[in-house]
């Protein structure tokens, strides 16, 4: 590690999968997990047996790497697991890169998967077995409570609109409309999004991210390596994490999360700034979601997210490409987001994303959030031409 700490383009992803994404009836999250880790091995030309760090993250073990490693039938030298909610697969990246750049492992397997919608047919979330001590009293429906109480917050403080939510919901069916494998792909309206079942108010059940199935995984070596394998490499140019809170409650503000750190300091190490990304790929478990990483993380000021996602601007032919592959709101959700924000961002830049590319991108933007808005995750991406 250099003495800032940076690893700034010293590991690259070489390859990624995904498996299940939608319904996948019959198979478990181990299978799911399985099928998008030989995807992505495959791509990179590698194979399991070159796996010696393992990242793993699910909502259905608690040692997952245990499990994950045993069905893969490997035996990783290092293993990291820890759970932070969505942001987890995320947050592994930074973990993975400081092995690689240490020497303590030559290629990492980040990975998620979950069968939730055929196994559980609803949201699998640790908060329902996990008492909230100060929150269980009022009996809250979790994750939808917090959200709704952030979102009220937001248009009581900042006037948002439930237009301008809707916008944001409209704007990745849009996205999802050009993705083949996206869950909803049927057109939608802003009055639909306004006329739709009201969940937890102010959100409606468009506000809320789809309850699928899916896996994904990463494949990620050091970028001396990763030249001499078969895929185009997308190089980390920086990442940072932080955590605030774990119930929402505690938060100092309803209507700040920690990506305003981890976005000014994934930044910093990459040497870059909002206006130099090409594509945001950001975690939408709600539509207030993106509004709030588009503040926190320097793309609006605070306060005028909403506005600034109102005409389409966040939309397929829009001004600043967000959730390209439809987002948690209309591709995939399986519990976890967050694998999903990185697999897209690097098949924008390997220039594989199909009908929805955006040309000529160079720079991609994953932020992974998890638990009541309570973790943050930023990773910055780029092609060889921006080290």
């Amino acid at each position: 590690m250099s003495k800032d700490g940076s690893f700034r383009g010293e590991v690259a992803a070489v390859g990624v999968g995904l498996s299940g994404i939608g319904a996948a009836p019959g198979l478990s999250h181990l299978d799911l997990t399985a099928l998008a880790a030989k995807q992505a091995l495959d791509e990179a030309g590698l194979t399991f047996g070159d796996v010696d760090g393992l990242f793993a993250s699910n909502l259905q073990n608690i040692f997952a790497p245990l499990n994950v490693a045993e069905y893969l039938g490997i035996r990783p030298t290092l293993s990291e697991g820890t759970q932070i909610g969505g942001s987890s697969p995320v947050a592994h990246l930074i973990w993975a890169a400081l092995a690689l750049q240490a020497g303590l492992i030559d290629t990492a397997l980040v990975c998620y998967g979950s069968n939730q919608r055929s196994a559980a047919g609803r949201l699998l979330s640790p908060s329902t077995s996990e008492p909230l001590i100060y929150e269980q009293p009022y009996g809250p429906r979790y994750p939808i409570s917090s959200y709704a109480l952030v979102t009220s917050r937001h248009m009581y403080e900042f006037g948002t609109t439930r237009e301008q939510l809707a916008s944001v919901a409209v704007s990745a069916r849009q996205w999802a409309q050009k993705n083949p494998m996206a869950f909803m792909r049927d057109p939608l309206t802003i009055d639909d999004v306004l006329a739709s079942r009201m969940v937890c108010d102010p959100l409606t059940v468009r506000d809320c991210c789809l309850v699928t199935d899916g896996a994904g995984a990463v494949v990620l070596t050091r970028s001396d390596r990763a030249r001499d394998l078969r895929r185009t490499p997308v190089f980390l140019l920086g990442a940072a994490m932080a955590h605030w809170h774990r119930q929402i409650s505690e938060t100092a503000d309803l209507t700040l999360t920690s990506a305003s750190d981890t976005g000014p300091r994934a930044f910093a190490m990459a040497g870059m700034t909002p206006g130099d990304m090409d594509v945001l790929e950001l975690y939408d478990a709600f539509t207030i979601n993106t509004i709030l990483f588009l503040e926190d993380l320097g793309f609006c000021p605070k306060g005028e997210g909403g506005r600034f996602v109102e005409n389409g601007r966040i939309a397929s032919g829009g001004s600043l490409p967000v959730n390209t592959n439809g987002g948690g709101l209309s591709c995939v959700h399986p519990g976890m987001y967050g694998i999903f924000t990185v697999i897209e961002a690097i098949q924008q830049l390997r220039r594989e994303a199909g009908e929805r590319q955006i040309a000529d991108a160079r720079t991609a933007l994953s932020h992974g959030n998890g638990g009541h808005l309570s973790s943050q995750v930023t990773a910055i991406w780029g092609l060889e031409e921006t080290l």
